[in-house]
Parts: structure tokens; sequence; C-alpha cells
């Protein structure tokens, strides 16, 4: 199977509000709707398999909302992978990472910017001991602040990867976006999964190339972060910058598979 591990979809009634504040905040036009069905097309037309869906709970009252609607991609559409989402105030998070499991959900995001908390913020660290062993967890990572004004550096994701050796990490946008020379000092080569996602059309190709040859490539996973690149164009363009061979594309889209087996 091949796997888009990075992407967003949104319920009908509300899509095109997100769709807007993406736009707003990122300065980059989405390419889609952010519908379910559109992503899939767009999966379907650029030869991927299967798509992993996220969403951040932005505050405690969201958590349920949040993970019910990951409940109901996994239930509803066969080639949806979704990650739930926890807030480190919501009131019983062994509870709902309980119900998370039973329903089959086998990843947690954190957007530790849009959450407003930081990655070191020790509220965190009771989380990543009960995730440990049970799910993997997607971290964004970076952002055009410098680390030290940041909350969700590489050196914060190095840290928990220190302390909690057991946690399947992955450091998105290839481990920090707008934050590649500190991932390659800090995460590159080391035993977390970095995603591809929002990547491409910002970093150059000398540090594109020097990332990828540094880190094993069992852990670089293929991501789009759809709906702001679409999944087919970001594969052909990582193909073409980094001139992978059939083989190694393949090892990308298919990687994420562990996860989930």
């Amino acid at each position: 199977m091949t796997f888009d591990i990075h992407t967003h979809a949104y319920h009908h009634k509300i899509a095109h509000k997100v769709i807007a504040q993406l736009n707003n905040h990122y300065g980059i036009p989405p390419v889609g709707t952010g519908l379910i069905e559109d992503l899939l097309a767009r999966a379907t037309a650029g030869g991927i398999d299967r798509v992993v869906v996220h969403s951040a709970a932005t505050s405690p009252a969201q958590v349920i909302p949040a993970n019910n609607w990951a409940i109901e991609l996994e239930r509803d559409h066969p080639r949806v992978r979704a990650f739930g989402t926890l807030h480190p105030d919501y009131p019983d998070i062994a509870g709902e990472l309980d119900r998370l499991e039973r329903a089959g959900i086998r990843g947690i995001k954190l957007h530790a910017d849009f959450q407003g908390f930081r990655l070191d913020d020790p509220r965190l660290w009771p989380i990543f001991e009960m995730i440990s062993g049970r799910f993997a967890v997607m971290l964004h990572v970076g952002d055009v602040l410098p680390p030290e004004q940041n909350n969700s550096c590489p050196m914060k994701v190095a840290a928990i990867h220190r302390d909690f050796p057991e946690l399947v990490i992955i450091a998105a946008h290839m481990g920090g976006y707008r934050h590649w020379q500190w991932a390659l000092t800090h995460l590159i080569g080391q035993d977390v999964y970095i995603d591809t996602s929002s990547t491409l059309a910002f970093l150059d190709d000398a540090t594109l190339r020097e990332i990828y040859d540094r880190h094993p490539k069992e852990r670089i996973l293929f991501g789009s972060d759809y709906p702001l690149f679409d999944p087919g164009q970001e594969k052909l363009v990582l193909q073409s910058r980094l001139r992978l061979s059939d083989a190694d594309m393949e090892t990308a889209l298919t990687a994420a598979g562990v996860l989930f087996a």
C-alpha cells in the first residue's frame, strides 16, 4: 500500500471556512476544497492508495468532536487512516486514549503552535508516557520564528525522543518547517520518522538532499499536507527534485505501512 502520511480533511459544514483560514494564515492558496471526497480523488489521480488525515484540538472542548470525526472517517472510508488528537487540559486523557484505541485509531496528532502549548510543556510528559507503545505521534515542527521563540522546534522534539525512546515520533515537515538547519543538527539521522509535507516549495535543493541522504530511508515518509498541496503533484516534485529511483520513491510511499500493520 502507498500512503500520504500527512493530509487534512474537514466536515462539509466547516470546510470552506477552514480553507479561507489556511489561505489567510499561510498565504498559500489551497489546491482543493478540503473535503474528504476531493482528497481521495486527488490521491487516486496521483496513484496513492491510502491517506492519513490529521486534526488538532485547539481547546479541551474540541477533543471529542475532533476524535469523533477521525473515528467517522476511518469507519466510512476504507482508504482513510485517521489520527486522533489530545489537548493537555482535557480532563480524561486516559479514557479518551482507550476510546480511540477501541476504535482502531493508531496515532495522535499534536500541533503545539495551533493548540497553544510548547512541546517542552511538562503537562505533555504523562501523555507521552501513556501513548508510548500504543500510538504513533505526529508532531508539527518548526515555524518562521526562530527556535527560542517557537513552540515546536527540532530541539524540543529531540528531547522528547531522548526521554521517551519507545515513543514512535513523526516529525513533520522534514523535521521542522523553516527550521531545517536545526533539524539537521538535532533530528536528522535519529530514530524518528520525518515526513515531506510542506517542504518542497520552501527548501533549497542542497538542504533537501542533505536531509534525505543523512536520514534512514525507511523513516522518510511521503506527505503532501493537502489541502495546501496536491498529493499527486507533490509526489512528482519529490521524485524530480531528489532524482529518486522508482524503488526509492516506493520506499517513501510505503514506509508508513509499518505504522498500521
